[in-house]
């Protein structure tokens, strides 16, 4: 009998990672935000990162954080991680799914994670805590039963060479 591996990297290690790894599609130039729909069965269901909607180029809409104009800046254009991975996904119900995302999701896209029926989110960031954005995101996760924790770093390093 052979001895396999041991040290093959975790279901967790290799979702987040591949949210993170989602996530450097993005080509907005401050944030690049991943996530990863997973199925009960751990079998990856959809990605997706920040960006915009399919159609509207990359070069002709403004990537800029500020500005007099809201209009001008990327807020009003960009589709965030969650909501194009549940957007992205073809296959029909996300009932009783999980979603690693790199950042943890706002209001808006916890409305989306609820009523597409994911049940938990494993998140690496929670850069924006304590904000109102943040604060009904985790309020209407608790009132849904959709349970959200952070991802346990395990400090490996994972190189890969393209």
């Amino acid at each position: 009998m052979a001895n396999k591996r041991e040290d093959y990297i975790s279901w967790d290690e290799y979702f987040m990672g591949v949210a993170i790894l989602s996530g450097q599609r993005s080509k907005d130039p401050n944030t690049q935000v991943g996530c990863c729909i997973v199925s009960q069965d751990n079998k990856i269901l959809s990605m997706g990162y920040n960006g915009l909607p399919t159609g509207c180029s990359d070069e002709e809409f403004p990537w800029n954080r500020e500005g007099e104009d809201p209009l001008e800046t990327k807020y009003v254009y960009t589709v965030h991680s969650e909501l194009n991975a549940i957007l992205n996904y073809r296959g029909g119900s996300l009932e009783g799914a999980k979603l690693y995302v790199s950042l943890f999701p706002c209001n808006e896209c916890a409305k989306a994670i609820i009523q597409s029926g994911i049940k938990e989110v494993i998140y690496d960031c929670n850069k924006y805590k304590g904000t109102p954005s943040v604060a009904a995101s985790m309020r209407m996760f608790d009132a849904a039963g959709v349970k959200y924790h952070p991802y346990k770093r395990t400090g490996r390093k994972i190189e890969i060479e393209l």
